[in-house]
């Protein structure tokens, strides 16, 4: 095994917050920057942990060298989240994501080539190009493990986690504390604010791929512009969150390009049927989504 390295990298923004991202890495091997970005009530360590498992390693033995992010208060991003968080997924799309992104310009001297992202994340940076789409000349490719933006499935798993735990009893929860508490909930491995768990649910929801801050029209932005190639994973077992269904959908309304769905399961071939989170966590990934995911690299690597 080759020997992979982790710092933490930290960086100022206003207010006395700070953004966390986790360099991990191949001291002989710096290659290219990879940026991988995490779903909704998570952090970084979906795709990490210190003890090197995990698909940010695994990329960093091929030669990669990743930059995990931590979006505002989650992570080791400080301040945590709390009742006076008052941020949401329009701060992390204007304000996170081009900070990270030129970080690790300055750090490496190029924009990450390939972008990696968990569930949410992967609605944020499609959010992102919509709004800054000068940028999608600097990504080669990316990968996208279990992304929707809408739940178009009717599956009883969704109508629990979505329609009775997202759309109904979080709000009310949130309302009350002035935070969506879903770590002492057991319902995620980190919290999200008031506002973000109201925007983020709003688009689960179907409602228009909207800001509700500025109103900025993503779906209009995006329906003509030609997005880098991206390949998405779906678990043949990731029931109420990413079906093939809602994927494709967001697939639909991701304007142009190269856009590949698989979907990963015994039915398929693979060693297990994954979910939506062993296909990050489990040992079998590595000759499955893990090994697919780096030809797919191989094929845009300039």
């Amino acid at each position: 095994m080759e020997m992979i390295e982790q710092n933490s990298l930290f960086i100022p923004l206003e207010n006395e917050q700070v953004l966390h991202l986790r360099h991990i890495f191949n001291p002989k091997k710096k290659g290219d920057a990879v940026f991988l970005l995490h779903g909704a009530v998570e952090n970084g360590k979906i795709f990490y942990t210190e003890s090197n498992k995990g698909f940010a390693p695994f990329l960093a033995e091929q030669g990669y060298q990743c930059f995990v992010a931590d979006l505002r208060g989650r992570g080791q991003s400080l301040p945590k989240i709390s009742s006076s968080s008052y941020y949401g997924q329009t701060e992390a799309i204007l304000e996170d994501i081009p900070t990270m992104l030129n970080f690790i310009k300055a750090q490496t001297g190029h924009f990450p080539k390939f972008w990696v992202a968990h569930s949410w994340g992967g609605v944020l940076l499609n959010s992102f190009l919509a709004r800054y789409p000068e940028h999608i000349q600097y990504v080669s490719a990316c990968g996208y493990f279990g992304t929707k933006r809408s739940l178009f499935n009717n599956h009883p798993s969704k109508l629990l986690q979505a329609n009775l735990i997202w759309y109904t009893l979080a709000p009310l929860l949130s309302k009350r504390k002035g935070y969506l508490d879903a770590r002492k909930l057991k319902w995620g491995s980190d919290n999200e604010t008031v506002k973000s768990h109201y925007q983020s649910m709003q688009w689960a929801k179907k409602k228009p791929w909207v800001d509700s801050d500025d109103g900025f029209d993503y779906a209009s932005a995006i329906e003509n512009l030609e997005l880098p190639p991206i390949l998405h994973i779906a678990g043949a077992k990731d029931k109420a969150l990413a079906q093939p269904v809602d994927i494709k959908a967001f697939i639909n309304e991701s304007g142009k390009g190269v856009q590949e769905l698989r979907v990963y399961g015994k039915k398929h071939g693979h060693k297990i049927d994954y979910d939506h989170i062993n296909m990050l966590t489990s040992r079998h990934a590595h000759n499955d989504q893990f090994k697919e995911l780096i030809e797919w690299f191989a094929l845009y690597r300039v």
